[in-house]
């Protein structure tokens, strides 16, 4: 049985969390559904961003809502993954910001 769930189950290790962003005019279902035992979907609006968990197994299937709910892309959620960049503050050299 497929239990549709909005979070994967807490004792499911490995999790990576992803981003997704409908760019197009039409409203789209996003769905994973290749991971046994649970089920994601959501209705995803133009403009409209997402951020989710997964499993890096997990692949997104992006589908535009029409009658025929045509499938657009498929995409290996390790290429949605979130990652982390550090700017360097302006003023890590200069602390205080005092200029001399």
């Amino acid at each position: 049985m497929v239990q549709s769930l909005t979070s994967l189950p807490s004792d499911w290790s490995g999790r990576i969390l992803c981003y997704y962003e409908n760019a197009t005019s039409q409203v789209q279902l996003a769905r994973i559904a290749n991971i046994p035992n649970w089920l994601y979907e959501r209705v995803v609006f133009p403009g409209q961003r997402l951020l989710f968990e997964a499993l890096p197994d997990a692949l997104l299937e992006v589908h535009v809502c029409t009658p025929g709910m045509t499938l657009l892309e498929c995409i290996p959620c390790p290429q949605l993954r979130v990652r982390e960049t550090v700017q360097p503050s302006s003023d890590a050299s200069n602390p205080g910001g005092r200029s001399n």
